[in-house]
This record gives structure tokens, C-alpha cells and sequence, in this order.
């Protein structure tokens, strides 16, 4: 290790003053993190000075690295380029992954004579272009229709060589006799006019509508000045299927022309980038990916890597990217803009709901897709964030209740793996306080709790949570140690005002990344306590409010009462009722019983 490290001090005082690409390689030879630079000499030592502040993961692949290779580039952007090329070529361990859906669709336009153009689920490194991939199917599906109509060409797979096509080796299908195809393959339509007919299907792809209008217009002016007026009228009518198609379009701004906007929303496993591709002021594609982070990146360190890797899949040569916070490198080819109103921040508006749909569908489908591994993933978090020696597999959450000091309740819900266990929520009426004394009724309801789980050997949560801040977390805490219960259970206070988790003992509270999704997990959990408390603490005063006069009368409980009250309004109207009417609702005996009652306490 010793010698490695002497190796890498070496290296580190050779490296320029010069923006380029570094390359992290372990002892086997495999390259693990491939990083850019402003400045590579600068940039790589901070790895290995001791004062940087690195995080732990970050630390770990530092201790991997046995060599480490730079490549110079005359600019930041041409090291943003390569970079990008390194980490899909190598995929190294510790760089960001992006995960997109392999089984995308794409267009496919075959490199060979007379091209097909085609529907694809596995792009091939062949000469051919590919377009896409398609997160909607009927976005691709409708532009594949559009070029149906506008341009026929051939779907058969023939050899279509100009030996073929002399030898006249080839006849005319039924495509040809119903208009889909202008048979190239016996001579009838040119390569040349072929090709330009896939130049123009190319534009469409990508957007390009009103470029392959105008082309239109001129065929049509130059078919009309022939006196070719059949043709121009067909050209004529292909012009009104574009403009109709782009009317369909999302129109959204003629002040926006072509852009590109990304937004992002991120966690702290990944983040979740949106792309839409803005052509003639119209959204023409839209894009979703997941981006696992590897070593704490930042949103805009994701952002960058996404921005290059769409606008190269993309093939876009939008001017302007519109995105919600500064770049920390420039983009080739594109200035940044920061829109704080209007069109361009409606549209950056638009992709951020697309990119939080999209983190709510992959957290949906890692639920249905194995459950299991999404509540480790989950319970792992919560541990390191909270500082515990073991997942919280079992969380117990308490509530207290009360309306103006009276009906004090409390309520204890349960979680486990990560997800509410409904059938072990526990609802508590105070029976030691009385007043609102927050403090004892905490302290009461969790000793109760805990010297029932021990007297009936029953397993004890890994932590409990405590609506509430610092006196809450006491009292609780003082329940534990009296049942000797103190260390072997994490125990922690939430605060609602700022969301501050409490630790005994500890004078400063912890706050949690507001994405993080332990926070979320205890927010939830949380909640949940308080809307189970309130539930059950309105039950109470509700039963009370329906203790009149009428509950004193003997037979007389809460739901006749209630009966009696719901048809004759008031207890005087029952009053002036006749003993039938009264006996209609609760029978003949207690009509006649009440009737008595109600009698007494008029002459008393």
C-alpha cells in the first residue's frame, strides 16, 4: 500500500494545470470512476488530501485506486464529451448509472439501398439511424402513421442492388396497386427521389415540420408551374395532413422556437430526469430516465451528464437549454437559460411534473416488483440516518389527544418494514392525568405499552417515535428506564415546526434532507399516529355530546337517544308527544318509562 501511495504522490505532482479527463484504476487493472476537470492537477489531489472533507463512499473508492491516467482536452466541454463516452464504454463501478428501459421502442431508418423504416426494441451498432427511444408508443405510432401518408415507401425486406433492379429480377406487390409504395424495385421511382423522401421523413422525426412544409410548397409551386396541376393538388393535400398533425401538437409559445429543458427531482439513492425536445414552439418528444447515484452527486452534476448524453442520443442542436438552476460547466453548442416567468418557465414547470410523475412510477414498480428488496433498501437508509446498529423493521409511533384539556386520549400506530401493520394500532384513554399535561400522558401511555409487551414476552420495536420535542422525549424516556428499558431501544422525538428529530440527551436536534426518504417514512408514520389519535379522541366527544337528559332516563342509552333526537328534533318536542308516537321508535315499556321520567323532572 505503501508503494502505491508513493506511485500516486508521483503522479499527482505531474499533473497540468489543463482541463481534461482523469481515470481511477484499481489493482486489477479496472478502471472504477472516470471524472472531468477544469483543472486536473487541482482537481485529483483534492482526492487525496486528508482536509478535503470527503464523504465516506467517496473514501472508500480513494482507498481502491492504484493508478490513476489523465487525458488532456483543449476546453471543459470537449472533457464533458469524452467523459460522457468514458463512463458508457466502461460503465465504471463508482460513476453514475443511467437506467433507461431497454425495451423502449426506437425508429429504425436501415442503413442499405432504398432504406426501410421501421419499428425496434434492439438498436444495432450497424450504420443504421435510430431514433428515440419512445416512452409513448402512441407518440411514435402517430408519427409513423403521418409518414405513412405523406411518403409511401417499401416495408419488403428485398435486395433492392442496381443488379436486381436491371435484371428486373423483381415485380410489383399489392402495395404498389393500393398506393403505398412507388416500387422502387422495378425502376419506377429513382433512388435519388427515394432518398429525398427519407430526408424529409428524417426531419419529421425530429421535429422538423415546418422545414419539410416548405419543401412541400415547393414541389407543389414547381408541379403548378408545369401545369402538372393533378400532382400539385396531391402535394396540395399533404401539406393540409402536416398542418393538420402539427395543430395536434403542444403548442407552447411561438416565443420559444427550439429548446431543450430538463428538470430534475432526486432522492438520496437517484435522481430522476425529464427531457422535452421543444421544435417550432411544439413539445415533440419527451423523455424520462433514472440516474443511481454512486458518490453523493449533486443534481446538477446529474444534470450534466444527462444533458450530454440526451442531446447526443437525441441528435438535437436545440441553441437553448432551459433548466432550473445554473450549470456549473458550459454546454457545446447551447447557451443556459434560468427562466424565473413566463413561457420558458412554464415549460420548464411542465417537465418538472413529468420528471416527479415519473419518481412516483419507478418507486411504484420497485414496490410491485419485489417489495422485499425496496423495504431493506428503505430500512438500510433509515438505519445510517438515525444512527442505529440495526434496521427498524418495527417502529412504534405515540399521539396524545385532547380538546382543551378534556378527553385526553393518546394513540400508537406500528410500523413494520417500513409500511403501517393497521391491525397493531392501539388506541389509549389517559387514566393518571387530568388536564393537558402532554408530558405525563406520554409518559403514562409508553410505560403502559412497553410493561404490557414485557409481561407478555411479546418483541419490542428497534425505535420508537415520539410526536413532539424535547419534553415528550423525556417523559417517554423516563418510562423506559423505569422498566429498564434505556439502550436497548432507539427512541426519538419529532418535532412538527421544523421536522427536528430529537436524540436524548443531545441538546441539538438533527435535520434531515427534506428528500431524504427516512424523513418521509417518519413524516408518514407521524401523521399516521395523529390522524389515529384524532379518530378515536372525536369518538369520545362525540359520545359525550350525545349525553342529554335522554341517556338519565332509564333504557334510555346513546343510540336510542340519538334515535329519538333524529325524529322528534328536541327533548321538548318528545315531551309533548303522545305515549304511541314515543313507542313507534323505542317501544311500548321504555315509552312509557321515559314518558314517566321526563314528567318527574317538569314537576320537579
Amino acid at each position: 500500500m505503501a508503494a502505491t501511495n508513493d506511485k500516486i504522490l508521483r503522479l499527482l505532482k505531474t499533473l497540468p494545470h489543463q482541463p481534461g479527463v482523469y481515470r481511477f484504476i484499481d489493482e486489477g487493472g479496472r478502471m472504477i470512476y472516470v471524472g472531468k476537470a477544469k483543472d486536473l492537477k487541482k482537481r485529483v489531489s483534492s482526492y487525496f488530501n486528508k482536509e478535503s472533507g470527503l464523504s465516506g463512499k467517496v473514501q472508500v473508492m480513494v482507498k481502491r485506486v492504484a493508478d490513476i491516467s489523465c487525458v488532456v482536452t483543449d476546453t471543459e466541454t470537449d472533457a464533458l464529451l469524452l467523459e460522457n463516452n468514458l463512463i458508457k464504454t466502461h460503465q465504471p463501478k463508482y460513476n453514475i448509472n443511467l437506467k433507461d428501459d431497454k425495451t423502449y421502442p426506437w425508429i429504425c431508418i436501415r442503413n442499405e439501398p432504398f432504406p426501410r423504416i421501421f419499428v425496434t426494441r434492439n438498436p444495432e451498432k450497424d450504420g443504421s439511424s435510430y431514433y428515440g427511444p419512445y416512452s409513448s408508443g402512441r407518440m411514435m405510432h402517430t408519427i409513423l402513421d403521418l409518414i405513412r401518408q405523406l411518403f409511401p415507401r417499401r416495408t419488403c425486406n428485398l435486395k433492392l442492388t442496381p443488379q436486381n433492379i436491371e435484371s428486373q429480377k423483381f415485380k410489383v406487390c399489392l402495395q404498389y396497386h393500393i398506393g403505398n409504395c412507388k416500387a422502387p424495385c422495378t425502376g419506377l421511382q429513382s433512388e435519388a427521389d427515394y432518398l429525398q423522401d427519407i430526408a424529409s421523413m428524417r426531419e419529421i422525426i425530429r421535429g422538423n415540420l415546418s422545414l419539410v412544409a416548405q419543401r412541400m410548397k415547393k414541389e407543389m409551386m414547381d408541379y403548378a408551374a408545369a401545369l402538372e396541376f393533378e400532382k400539385a393538388q396531391i402535394v396540395k393535400e399533404k401539406i393540409e395532413i402536416l398542418r393538420k398533425y402539427q395543430s395536434k401538437s403542444a403548442v407552447v409559445s411561438s416565443s420559444v422556437a427550439h429548446a431543450d429543458v430538463f428538470a430534475i427531482i432526486s432522492d438520496d439513492r437517484a435522481g430522476y430526469v425529464n427531457y422535452m425536445k421543444v421544435v417550432d414552439g411544439s413539445v415533440v418528444q419527451s423523455h424520462s430516465v433514472e440516474i443511481c447515484k454512486k458518490l453523493e452527486e449533486t443534481d446538477v452534476e446529474l444534470l450534466l451528464y444527462a444533458i450530454t448524453e440526451f442531446r447526443l442520443r437525441f441528435e438535437s442542436d436545440a441553441p437553448e437549454i432551459i433548466v432550473a438552476e445554473e450549470l456549473s460547466q458550459k454546454v457545446p453548442g447551447a447557451g443556459v437559460v434560468v427562466p424565473k416567468r413566463g413561457d420558458r418557465r412554464q415549460l420548464l414547470d411542465l417537465s418538472m411534473q413529468n420528471a416527479r410523475y415519473f419518481r412516483g412510477e419507478m418507486r411504484k414498480q420497485a414496490e410491485l416488483v419485489d417489495p422485499e428488496r425496496h423495504s431493506r433498501r428503505i430500512l438500510q437508509q433509515m438505519m445510517g440516518d438515525l444512527r442505529m446498529t440495526e434496521p427498524p423493521a418495527h417502529i412504534e409511533c405515540f399521539d396524545n389527544s385532547n380538546l382543551q384539556g378534556t378527553q385526553p386520549v393518546a394513540a400508537m400506530v406500528v410500523f413494520k418494514n417500513a409500511r403501517p401493520a393497521r391491525n397493531e394500532y392501539r388506541h389509549y384513554n389517559i387514566r393518571t392525568v387530568s388536564g393537558p399535561d402532554d408530558f405525563a400522558s406520554m409518559e403514562e401511555v409508553v410505560y403502559r405499552r412497553y410493561k404490557r409487551l414485557l409481561d407478555e414476552e411479546k418483541p419490542l420495536p428497534q425505535l420508537i417515535v415520539v410526536d413532539g420535542g424535547k419534553g415528550q422525549l423525556s417523559s417517554a424516556l423516563y418510562s423506559l428506564e423505569r422498566l429498564g428499558l434505556r439502550g436497548q431501544i432507539t427512541i426519538v422525538g419529532i418535532a412538527k415546526r421544523l421536522e427536528e428529530i430529537y436524540y436524548p440527551g443531545d441538546s441539538l436536534p438533527l435535520y434531515l434532507d427534506k428528500k431524504s426518504e427516512t424523513l418521509r417514512v417518519l413524516q408518514h408514520i407521524r401523521d399516521e399516529a395523529h390522524r389515529f389519535g384524532i379518530s378515536h379522541h372525536r369518538q369520545k366527544r362525540e359520545k359525550q355530546l350525545i349525553q342529554t337528559e335522554l341517556t338519565q332516563a332509564p333504557g334510555i342509552g346513546a343510540g336510542l337517544a340519538s334515535r329519538l333526537l333524529n325524529t322528534f328534533r328536541s327533548v321538548e318536542d318528545i315531551r309533548l308527544r303522545t305515549e304511541q308516537e314515543i313507542a313507534d321508535v323505542i317501544g311500548p315499556a321504555r315509552a312509557k318509562a321515559l314518558l314517566r321520567y321526563l314528567n318527574s323532572l317538569s314537576q320537579s
